[in-house]
């Protein structure tokens, strides 16, 4: 028995190492602090779109409204349908940044003069009057700079930093100019060579995809890799797999971000950015598994669901440990923050916790897919900071839908219920670890099988 749990300690300490380790990966790292940075200006944009979409048409009409309008626009505009634009530069400084290269700023130079590098030089457009679509030349479309143009941007942004770096690292390609010349300058000059090298590099690549292929690195990758990834991580089962995966996680002590930051939350953000253009442009949204769909159906009080919990813990529970820690867990809960109830009650290393921990969203994520399927809701069209309590979080991130709140509060109920016969075997294994503990304690003999109760 003790060898058994010598060698699953051994195991967990090996795959912890192994998690955090691929977690703190730098790549991933940077595209995680890029993505941090920007979105402050997708939240913008989900309540630009709730103002122009249902705070507006509520006091104005007609040609009033549609000039109010102009407000929302221009803020999509500046926001999600550059989002690919935004995104390289910030990669760029990150990665450079997190890899101590001496001139993080540089890096964003290269990366954006790269991404538009990669762009076509030439596109159809669509007159105003709806005849059949021109080619054009000189301009380019805020589709390649938005939603369809984020994950060139991410590519770029990682890639032409990287090259970028090497070869500005190389002592030989640099131009020095002594300390007589201001700073600026001369680390301008010092980058020439690896700057020219770069941006030659990728303008050969796309001269070559162009002519030869007749594409470029925009349509390239939206069709073979970003349009494949979303098809899988936005299906019911794609999505529940790899968000079960990173709350798994979590129950062993390893942030669920490691899996769900980097596999789930640019795809989701892109297919939220959609359903953002589309209700911005009077169209009907397409998405249903998006940023705000995870935020509102599957984590109501943090990863886990654990306001559920916190419910839970008040409804049925005598054990005071418990009481005392969910006392203190409510005021952050109501804000998805949930580490004290994580790590205080705790949830972590806990079998009986484990298990409702990383199905409940499951439960609530199937509700809210099944209700958006049959139309009883429609998909969600705001993206909200995450931080915003549940119900609150329902109705902005839905334009103002009841039913979505009513919605999540039937998930909070079921969840509820959910993790309640779990937590009573919880309790009781608590109980009988303090028990064990304190025999211990009084010098008194432990049997194996009462070890067996801890985990």
């Amino acid at each position: 028995m003790a060898q058994n749990k010598v060698q699953n300690n051994v195991f967990i300490e090996k795959f912890t190492n192994f998690s955090v380790k691929i977690g703190n990966q730098v790549h991933l790292r940077s595209l995680r602090d890029a993505f941090a940075n920007i979105m402050p200006m997708f939240i913008l944009a989900g309540l630009a779109v709730l103002v122009n979409n249902v705070i507006f048409p509520i006091f104005l009409s007609g040609e009033t409204l549609a000039n109010f309008q102009n407000f929302g626009n221009v803020i999509t505009n500046g926001t999600l349908n550059i989002a690919g634009l935004l995104i390289a530069p910030m990669i760029a400084f990150s990665l450079a940044t997190n890899k101590n290269f001496s001139s993080p700023i540089s890096a964003t130079s290269v990366a954006t003069a790269s991404l538009f590098i990669m762009m076509s030089i030439s596109r159809l457009a669509t007159p105003i009057d709806g005849s059949d679509p021109v080619e054009v030349s000189g301009v380019v479309s805020f589709n390649e700079l938005g939603t369809q143009g984020m994950f060139a941007g991410i590519i770029m942004g990682l890639l032409a930093t990287e090259v970028f770096m090497k070869l500005a690292n190389n002592k030989k390609l640099s131009i020095n100019l002594g300390d007589q010349v201001p700073p600026a300058v001369g680390q301008g000059f010092s980058t020439m060579i690896p700057t020219i090298v770069t941006l030659s590099f990728f303008a050969i690549i796309s001269a070559l995809l162009s002519v030869v292929f007749h594409t470029d690195l925009v349509t390239l990758i939206s069709t073979l890799i970003q349009e494949p990834l979303r098809a899988v991580n936005s299906s019911i089962f794609g999505y529940l797999l790899i968000y079960s995966t990173g709350n798994f996680l979590f129950t062993l002590g390893i942030h669920q971000t490691v899996i769900n930051g980097v596999l789930t939350e640019p795809l989701l953000l892109v297919n939220m950015n959609e359903n953002m253009n589309a209700v911005a442009n009077g169209q009907e949204p397409i998405n249903i598994i998006n940023t705000s769909f995870q935020a509102v159906y599957a984590q109501m009080g943090g990863t886990g669901g654990t306001l559920a919990l916190i419910i839970a813990v008040f409804l049925v529970s005598k054990y005071q440990p418990y009481r005392e820690v969910s006392k203190l867990s409510i005021a952050p809960g109501l804000f998805e923050i949930n580490e004290p109830m994580i790590f205080g009650l705790p949830i972590i290393f806990n079998i009986p916790m484990m298990i409702p921990f990383v199905l409940s969203p499951v439960i609530g994520a199937l509700i809210g897919y099944l209700a958006t399927v049959v139309g009883f809701v429609e998909p969600l069209i705001v993206l909200v900071p995450w931080t915003t309590p549940p119900l609150i979080s329902g109705f902005l991130a839905s334009g103002g839908d009841l039913k979505v709140v009513l919605l999540q509060i039937i998930i909070l109920a079921v969840t509820t219920l959910f993790y309640i016969p779990f937590l009573k075997i919880s309790e009781r294994v608590a109980i009988k670890q303090a028990e064990i503990e304190q025999a211990k304690n009084e010098g008194n003999q432990v049997e194996d099988d009462d070890m067996d109760w801890t985990v």
